[in-house]
């Protein structure tokens, strides 16, 4: 069974972990190595969580720990937009990938944010990575794009 809840404070250290499984990789291609989490456009997305007016996180726990996770923040990040809305990252462990948690993390995070009063929220995504078609089913639509990825938006 799956449990989702929001994280514990002792628990913070796990998102430089989930950060990590969140780099898409294409296939066929090398992960990079874990250091690469701490470049400076990656640590603004775990160090000092908890401290930001977005820092929200629902945590997947099942087999006895936590197997994933979605957070928020208002960070310059690569899916910023302004900075009143709160940017996403989302997270599974492989093993628990395509059976509809981090759908339901999502859901619940979008309600967690409405409740909290953002109008709105936002996310960055490589156009290959096949989490594209969970974000537009959970409500997010593409607002800009380069060319490896779309700025997606969801209204709250």
């Amino acid at each position: 069974m799956i449990i989702l809840r929001e994280i514990r404070e002792s628990e913070y250290s796990l998102l430089k972990d989930f950060l990590y499984e969140a780099i898409f990789i294409p296939e066929g291609v090398e992960p990079p190595a874990q250091e690469i989490t701490e470049q400076p456009e990656l640590k603004l997305y775990y160090e000092e969580f908890g401290t930001g007016r977005a820092d929200r996180c629902i945590v997947a726990e099942g087999d006895g720990r936590v197997i994933g996770a979605v957070w928020t923040r208002i960070m310059n990040d690569y899916g910023h937009v302004d900075d009143d809305t709160p940017s996403f990252a989302i997270s599974l462990y492989k093993e628990y990938r395509g059976k509809g948690i981090g759908t339901e993390l999502m859901k619940r995070m979008l309600e967690l944010l409405g409740k909290d009063g953002f109008k709105r929220a936002s996310l960055a995504v490589q156009k290959a990575n096949y989490a594209v078609r969970m974000y537009e089913k959970v409500g997010f639509r593409t607002v800009d794009e380069t060319n490896e990825e779309y700025i997606m938006v969801c209204d709250l």
